[in-house]
């Protein structure tokens, strides 16, 4: 095997979640009688977290006022947990690609910036029956990416080295948490963001489907 740990970004990545996320934005804009967005602005808005997720999302007068974000992001969160899976779905491939790495004894590992709760609960919906050897969202107090401790962690509960493993990621932010931690990494063009910003994080490689991914982690 070219690689003993794959490790997957989660939202953009296995995961299409756009759909929940807007619409939980949306229900917290909606109620405070603020402008929502399209699915496409909140493609650009996704991937550092749900507290800049709401900031973006706010008009500018009120996402510098941190006491109003942290009332909207746990309203965001109260309105998303309950609603997390209406429109979230695999992409197409992905779970018969994890499936073919644990048969092969590849480990697999989740790293997210969603929060640990929301991570938890689409991993264990979509993906039961794959034995993940580390679920990390991001948990209080810790950094997000493209800060390298959610690899670090990961690969010392993987005991693997660096040089034996590699993220797969949609987002610059996944390219740059990747080189920081010093393992390669895959960007994939079927998630939230665009190839372009892959290449300029400093990707070398760019996806566009599954099974171009397999080659890539296992041929």
């Amino acid at each position: 095997m070219k690689y003993d740990l794959v490790i997957f970004d989660l939202d953009g990545t296995l995961l299409n979640t756009i759909g929940d996320l807007a619409a939980s934005v949306d229900y917290v804009m909606r109620s405070r009688n603020l402008p929502e967005h399209t699915d496409a602005e909140y493609r650009q808005m996704v991937g550092g977290g749900i507290k800049r997720l709401v900031e973006r999302a706010l008009p500018s007068h009120l996402a510098s006022d941190q006491a109003y974000v942290e009332e909207c992001v746990t309203q965001f969160r109260r309105y998303y947990v309950d609603n997390i899976d209406r429109n979230t779905q695999p992409y197409e491939g992905m779970c018969e690609l994890l499936g073919e790495l644990r048969r092969r004894g590849v480990q697999v590992a989740v790293a997210s910036n969603k929060f640990q709760h929301g991570t938890d609960r689409l991993v264990s919906k979509f993906f039961s029956d794959i034995d993940f050897v580390a679920v990390e969202g991001n948990r209080d107090g810790a950094p997000l990416k493209p800060d390298p401790q959610i690899i670090t962690n990961i690969l010392a509960i993987a005991d693997v080295v660096p040089e034996r493993a590699i993220m797969v990621g949609d987002s610059g932010i996944d390219i740059r948490t990747a080189a920081a931690a010093n393992i390669a990494s895959v960007g994939v063009a079927w998630g939230f963001r665009f190839a372009d910003e892959l290449y300029d994080a400093g990707a070398k490689c760019v996806v566009t489907n599954a099974e171009e991914l397999r080659a890539v982690l296992l041929d």
